[in-house]
């Protein structure tokens, strides 16, 4: 019997692994090269040349304020927590709306709310940056004019880029939330809703104590899902501030771009992969923490 499982043991193993090699060149070995090369000093000029100098990018990038990573972590804490914020109160509203039942044409407004999550994102950033927010040309300038106001730079300007950015994100973003909550809302039991109007209870009693808690297990996944895409936005700030050759003055970067640019403007590809892997120790312990909450919360 021992020789039998021992055999099926093998066999299973010898089954896994072509997926379990495609596993480890795919996922496994770029991070673990990314974690040797922030262990040296490897850049353009030193490309074959390189030399191992221990946990020195990492104090670079940790303990040394003008090397602007803890700048760039700061911004990314803070777009993670303001879109985060944004999204849910704003799809709460627009899902509890959606389901009011004597809203006509209710179909009609979801499927709309489906075309910015349904259109390719580099498409949507660029028809923002360069058909709304173009200091000449934008349709918001363009109404500014006709109103007898100053047109504005709003991708110059640090907090008017972020700040554009952000709407730029939740653009994006809200109709998956939407969709989500709309789901959400459909599954509470109506009779909930009349007990609960028979108490005189007002709409604001009715989200905190009964709407909330009841869909709260359901978009739970979605919200971490959600979170983990923001904290490692790219494309958006990238796109509307930083895109090479079409630079709008703005100096905002979160830790990705901020990873980018020293990765392939300045070529510090060392310290560019320190960052990287002190990005992916970050989601590591964020992600341990989310499964410890969620099943402190099961429990």
């Amino acid at each position: 019997m021992k020789e039998k499982r021992n055999l099926g043991s093998l066999y299973a193993w010898f089954c896994a692994a072509p997926a379990l090699a495609l596993i480890g060149l795919v996922v496994l070995f770029p991070i673990g090269y990314t974690g040797y090369i922030s262990l040296t000093n490897m850049n353009i000029y030193n490309w074959f040349t390189f030399r191992i100098i221990g946990l020195r990018n990492y104090f670079n990038a940790l303990f040394v304020f003008d090397s602007g990573f803890l700048s760039a972590l700061g911004v990314t804490i803070l777009w993670t927590a303001l879109n985060m914020i944004f999204q849910l109160v704003i799809a709460f509203v627009m899902a509890s709306l959606l389901n009011i039942e004597t809203l006509k044409y209710r179909k009609a407004y979801k499927t709309l709310l489906m075309f910015p999550w349904a259109m390719p994102g580099y498409v949507s950033i660029l028809l923002w940056k360069n058909g709304m927010f173009n200091s000449q040309f934008g349709l918001l300038n363009q109404c500014m004019e006709r109103l007898g106001l100053e047109p504005v730079r709003w991708l110059s300007g640090d907090v008017s880029a972020f700040l554009s950015s952000m709407f730029v994100n939740l653009w994006l973003a809200l109709p998956f939330m939407i969709m989500i909550m709309d789901g959400a809302l459909q599954s509470v039991d109506k009779s909930y809703y009349e007990s609960a109007m028979l108490d005189g209870a007002s709409w604001f009693a009715r989200s905190t104590r009964l709407t909330i808690p009841a869909i709260k297990p359901i978009i739970a996944p979605a919200v971490i899902i959600t979170l983990f895409t923001t904290f490692k936005q790219f494309d958006v700030i990238y796109l509307l501030t930083q895109q090479a050759g079409a630079k709008t003055g703005a100096n905002i970067h979160t830790v990705l771009t901020y990873a980018y640019e020293n990765a392939f403007v300045t070529n510090n590809y060392g310290f560019s992969s320190a960052i990287s892997m002190i990005l992916f120790l970050l989601l590591i312990g964020f992600t341990l923490m989310t499964n410890t909450l969620t099943r402190r919360a099961e429990i």
